[in-house]
């Protein structure tokens, strides 16, 4: 699920890449996979260049699950009780999931819909940093107003769903798991089934009845942005897996655990194939049926086994057809020949990407077979209303809406909240010591240690003496945020300080508390240096938070255009300093060259909130035993060259640097050869920032001056004036030296825009409320009107008026205008072909100085569409 806002860059250019070579000893040499090259783009490939012919699948070529005794004749009895007394009106409500950003208590006394939910920064009152007990209170305040009836006709109560998936992930102080990509490594179904019920009751206790997790895609190329959501690039490992999250989330059928007040309802995601897509994010997986279903089928029938309750279908498209439409795979496989009993749920407005849909109607996702529109967005009663229009004109069928209607009420009669009241007095809720409680951090720690990859450990360097002295340096040593990744807190992770985590502890902090206990010294610092020469460093460092299409990237090159880190490592190793590399990272990365300077290496892949745990490993015990070995074996290959996109156990050509399953161990230690650092010719460098940073715009990118009437004057250097001098650029600094452009108009109209080489697609952006983010100064005010546009094909500039934003904040310091692109949308821009995603103009004089324009999510989004 997509949403929010949040404040993270978004990297929709070219990265680039590099080269091959092996290490040894591979753990267990594994059959041959994956093509290690793919095609060259700005952005992942969306497919194949031929595709498979047909959309349609033959269910009758697809395994069955067993089905489990979830029917109980006293709930079909009273199922039958309900919808025979519901009218058309109430049965469409059910159908609709609303966003709590876009819908109030009061809304729902008029409108009975059948579920809200949080989107990744939508928090109760807007404040997606509130603390349990206003979550707790905001869902008292929507079930009241779902039960409060007088017209005689059954009052439903509401279900609330939220993305719980790596812990309770939107509430402060929760426990946060690792995310699925290092649970991989752990190959503990036991864990996992831990990790669930901690997650259940950390989501009961602030009064939510749902979660939309587990993740069970199955990745085939590690460009795509939700890598680290899926457990391995194997389907066994999804299968192995699915079945003890979902006890442990909802509890064991056939018991009196299942779906009791400590557990809530799980949702199966994505169905189907979200994970063979090309790397791309809400693309299209070309493949045969026979791959749909060997490969990307994966654990849903243990799922469906287990008794998982909701199914949420895939953003993605199969051999053109979007998933949200596709009656063959969501009725035909999902719920005739899989036997799934529960509710299909969608996917943050991806019913309107179906062919003849829109958000607000789409009859033809119902008939496909989702139950519940997820629905973001003011509009939701234009749904309501075109859905009540398509069922009372037959178009939606009374059987059909008969049927999504008694699956979900099926759902909610199992989960007990017909009878458990509201959320405030059931058993669990209001029990906030039990949200990010001792042994729930406990568990988490565990799963750290567990999901730690040895990678490389020259000489032994490890475990180190907790009695030495130690230096932690690297961006990622004291950071939460960075350590938990997307998905904490906020939709795209990230923007956050560590006293937004409370309970949780850095990395850094583990360290410190391990060394002091054993009278050693650690000491932290980010750039590295140290006053007195270090026993050893430990460097912690990796990817910036994202989720989603934000992490979509074009090769697998960890960091193309900025070596800060490998510059530390090789500074620290230079200075005979040992070097313990620890890696954060939401995939498999190319790192040849940081694996280089190390003379040990760890993925950590992301952690969540218990940083302890990587201080657990990587010490001694202070009376010198190994307390904690590395367990952790890789669930994905890792590459040896930066195109090795698609590499996957088992395809043709598989040539890994570490294969999958491979990690050393204290007790089976190994030697890595010295790697080829060598890119391959024809992968181009980005930038880091999306349209402009640091300085520059990116390779493909260009930042142009024009005045009317004049030819355009593209700047080269840092320096450019228009022919009549109405509109100058220079070099000023903000955070370093010239990295950002001041922009002064003497008067005339003029404009500075940058442009692409190449259009943009921006509609997944403008569709997940992304918006445009301009970080600037004001430096001389404004004498007449300016706005900021954008360009589309037909070479319009479309423009909002941004001159009282430009005329409030403080003269000289630096802020940041943000307009939704949603504005710019409903203003006529072709969000699919956007050739200048930046235009600011005036007629008159004004200078500013620009440090940063990105495509991004915000914090603090504009209300409106411009002043």
């Amino acid at each position: 699920m997509s949403t929010g806002f949040s404040s993270v860059t978004i990297a929709l250019l070219l990265q680039t890449a590099a080269a091959p070579i092996a290490p040894r000893p591979p753990a267990s040499p594994p059959p041959a996979p994956a093509p290690t090259s793919a095609p060259i783009s700005a952005v992942p490939a969306a497919s194949p260049t031929s595709k498979p012919v047909s959309a349609v699948a033959n269910p009758g070529l697809w395994p069955t699950a067993k089905a489990m005794p979830l029917r109980d004749a006293k709930i079909e009895a009273r199922l039958d009780a309900i919808v025979a007394r519901m009218s058309i009106e109430d049965k469409v409500g059910q159908l609709i999931q609303v966003d709590i950003a876009s819908i109030t208590p009061a809304d729902l006394r008029t409108y009975k819909l059948g579920s809200i939910l949080n989107g990744g920064n939508s928090g109760p009152n807007g404040d997606d940093l509130a603390p349990p007990i206003e979550w707790l209170k905001l869902a008292d305040a929507f079930y009241d107003a779902s039960m409060a009836r007088s017209d005689g006709r059954p009052a439903i109560p509401v279900i609330w769903g939220t993305d719980a998936v790596h812990g309770n992930n939107n509430i402060p102080g929760a426990t946060l798991f690792p995310h699925n990509i290092g649970l991989g490594a752990t190959r503990d179904r036991d864990l996992m089934r831990e990790i669930g019920h901690v997650t259940a009751i950390e989501t009961a206790a602030a009064g939510i009845d749902w979660t939309f997790a587990p993740t069970l895609a199955v990745v085939r190329d590690d460009r795509w942005g939700r890598t680290y959501e899926s457990y391995s690039e194997e389907p066994a490992v999804q299968a192995d897996f699915a079945g003890a999250v979902i006890e442990g989330v909802q509890g064991k059928v056939g018991t009196r655990d299942f779906l009791a007040p400590d557990r809530v309802i799980a949702t199966t995601k994505h169905f189907l194939g979200d994970g063979g897509t090309g790397g791309r994010d809400q693309g299209d997986a070309l493949i045969p049926e026979t791959a749909l279903r060997d490969i990307h089928l994966g654990g849903y029938p243990a799922a469906i086994e287990a008794g998982t309750q909701s199914v949420m279908a895939s953003f993605s498209s199969w051999n053109g057809a979007k998933m949200h439409g596709n009656k063959s795979l969501l009725t035909g496989v999902l719920k005739n020949r899989l036997h799934f009993d529960g509710f299909v749920v969608g996917d943050w407005n991806g019913h309107g990407q179906v062919e003849g849909c829109s958000n607000e109607s789409c009859a033809a996702a119902i008939n496909a077979g989702l139950d519940m529109f997820m629905y973001s967005g003011s509009g939701w009663k234009t749904l309501y209303a075109n859905t009540l229009k398509q069922a009372q004109s037959g178009e939606i069928s009374a059987a059909r809406l008969d049927d999504a209607v008694r699956r979900i009420l099926r759902v909610k009669l199992r989960a007990g909240t017909f009878h458990r009241g509201r959320p405030s007095s059931r058993a669990l809720a209001g029990k906030m010591e039990r949200i990010g409680a001792a042994d729930h951090r406990a568990i988490a720690r565990r799963a750290v240690r567990e999901s730690l990859v040895l990678l490389k450990n020259q000489g032994g360097l490890l475990p180190l003496k907790p009695s030495a002295n130690i230096l932690v340096a690297g961006g990622g040593a004291d950071d939460i945020a960075q350590q938990a990744g997307g998905w904490s807190l906020t939709w795209q992770g990230g923007g956050l300080t560590n006293a937004n985590f409370p309970n949780a502890q850095s990395i850094w902090s583990g360290i410190d508390a391990a060394v002091k206990a054993a009278g050693g010294t650690a000491t932290l610092s980010a750039n590295g240096s140290f006053a007195k020469k270090p026993d050893a460093a430990i460097v912690v460092f990796g990817e910036q938070p994202y989720a989603e299409f934000k992490g979509d990237r074009p090769t697998l090159d960890y960091s193309p255009d900025d070596k800060a880190d490998l510059a530390l490592l090789r500074k620290l190793k230079a200075a005979g300093v040992p070097v313990v590399a620890v890696f954060l990272s939401g995939r498999p990365l190319w790192v040849n060259a940081e694996l280089n300077a190390a003379d040990a290496f760890v993925a950590a892949f992301l952690p969540g909130s218990e940083g302890g745990g990587v201080a657990d490993v990587l010490f001694r015990t202070k009376d010198g035993r190994i307390a904690n070995d590395f367990r952790g074996k890789l669930s994905f290959s890792w590459p040896k060259r930066p195109d090795q996109y698609v590499l996957n156990r088992a395809d043709p050509g598989y040539d890994p640097l570490f294969a999958y399953g491979y990690g050393l161990s204290y007790a089976k230690p190994g030697t890595v050869p010295k790697l080829d650092e060598t890119r391959p010719a024809g992968l181009a460098v980005a930038s880091s920032g999306i349209v402009f940073g640091k300085g520059r715009v990116p390779e493909g990118w260009s930042l142009v001056l024009a005045e009317q009437g004049q030819s355009k004057v593209r700047l080269l250097g840092v320096n450019a004036t228009t022919t009549n001098r109405r509109l100058t650029a220079s070099a000023v600094d903000r955070r370093r030296q010239e990295d950002a452009r001041s922009l002064v108009w003497s008067g005339g109209a003029a404009e500075a825009r940058i442009e692409a080489d190449r259009p943009l697609d921006l509609t997944r952006e403008s569709n997940g409320e992304l918006s445009l983010v301009v970080d600037l100064r004001v430096d001389r005010a404004a004498s007449a009107p300016v706005t900021l546009g954008m360009v589309s094909h037909d070479g319009a500039v479309v423009s909002v008026p941004i001159t009282r934003t430009l005329a409030t904040g403080t003269p000289g310091e630096w802020r940041q205008v943000v307009v939704p692109l949603q504005c710019f949308a409903k203003r006529g821009v072709d969000m699919a072909d956007v050739t200048a995603p930046f235009v600011l103009a005036t007629d008159g004089a004004l200078g500013v100085s620009v440090s940063d324009v990105r495509i991004d999510s915000a914090p603090v989004p504009m209300t409106q569409c411009g002043d």
